[in-house]
């Protein structure tokens, strides 16, 4: 039977403008979705106005049914995770009773649990141990997939089956679901590339110039590829739209929230000033990715310096500087 087929109803836990866009892509897609979310009066605002607050001009369609009760989701053939990486696993246990077991559930964030060092679809498999996890990621804001805009994502999970039948459950005319059999490789690509685009922020708000940017995304890159190589990831997963696809979005634009706030830490502001009330995943992602790296001696000076700045240990011009002083490596 085709995805297409068997997943009728979706379940999105996570109201917020990424939860809320992918349910109006899986309505598109011909999906029944249960939007769920934990706040009461998020859920009636939901209902009543049809509306999503943070995606302005977006309205919910009939197929999308908000609610705030957890049993409701034991309908879903298939969930959606959309919460933030250090939410995931309190998310996680949250919804534990109501999932059938063999559930696939789709972690949306992007980023390494801290203090475990546990990528998310890890916190899942820990968390929920009656499902079956896997991972959507690649280069897309909230605000085009909920407008319909042309945008192509990576669906990953071990078993590739299934995770070929849940992108054709997801695809759609404006949404082009690709289907991976290496969720590591995806992981790696959306977490570490979170924590590039705020060095790619903090060049630009620094002044330095498109040049400048147009290096550090480059020598970025590849130690997002040496970090992912070190754990198992597929050089083609890290060279495919979850990895290079999205550091190319998130590093060209303040749209992105992790570009953005590496551009306020380059213009001045502190940590929680640059922050502006927004969540940056990779102001949270740095100092594992780090930690991590350290652990198995993987170079990845970018993002010592970034992990160095927010933590506050070094400021911004002093950090650009120690890249500058660092000695000349072969290129790869």
């Amino acid at each position: 039977m085709s995805g297409k087929a068997r997943y009728q109803t979706i379940g999105v836990a996570g109201a917020g403008a990424f939860g809320t866009a992918l349910a109006l892509a899986a309505a598109r897609a011909g999906r029944r979705v249960l939007l769920w979310a934990r706040d009461a009066e998020t859920v009636a605002s939901l209902r009543d106005k049809r509306e999503a607050p943070r995606l302005p001009g977006a309205r919910l369609p009939d197929a999308i049914e908000p609610m705030a009760e957890i049993a409701a989701l034991a309908q879903a053939e298939a969930l959606i995770l959309a919460v933030p990486t250090q939410a995931l696993r309190a998310a996680s246990e949250l919804l534990a009773p109501a999932l059938r077991e063999g559930l696939p559930v789709i972690s949306a964030a992007k980023g390494i649990e801290q203090g475990t060092g546990r990528f998310t679809t890890q916190i899942i498999a820990e968390a929920l141990p009656q499902a079956v996890p896997a991972v959507l990621s690649g280069p897309s804001f909230a605000a085009d997939i909920a407008r319909g805009l042309p945008t192509a994502l990576t669906l990953a999970c071990a078993d590739a089956a299934l995770a070929k039948g849940l992108a054709e459950a997801l695809n759609s005319s404006t949404l082009r679901i690709y289907h991976s059999n290496d969720p590591r490789g995806v992981e790696i690509g959306g977490a570490a590339k979170n924590v590039l685009a705020i060095a790619a922020g903090i060049a630009i708000g620094l002044g330095l110039g498109e040049s400048a940017r147009a290096a550090l995304v480059a020598r970025g890159f590849s130690e997002l590829r040496r970090f992912g190589e070190a754990h198992g990831a597929q050089a083609e997963t890290l060279m495919g739209l979850s990895g290079l696809g999205d550091v190319v979005l998130s590093c060209a634009t303040a749209q992105s929230r992790n570009f953005a706030y590496g551009q306020a830490l380059g213009q001045g502001r502190s940590p929680t000033e640059a922050a502006g009330g927004k969540l940056a995943e990779g102001a949270f992602t740095a100092s594992v990715l780090v930690q991590m790296a350290r652990a198995q001696e993987i170079d990845m000076p970018i993002a010592e310096a970034v992990a160095s700045v927010i933590a506050g240990t070094v400021g911004v011009r002093e950090a650009v500087a120690d890249l500058l002083a660092r000695p000349v490596r072969a290129e790869n």
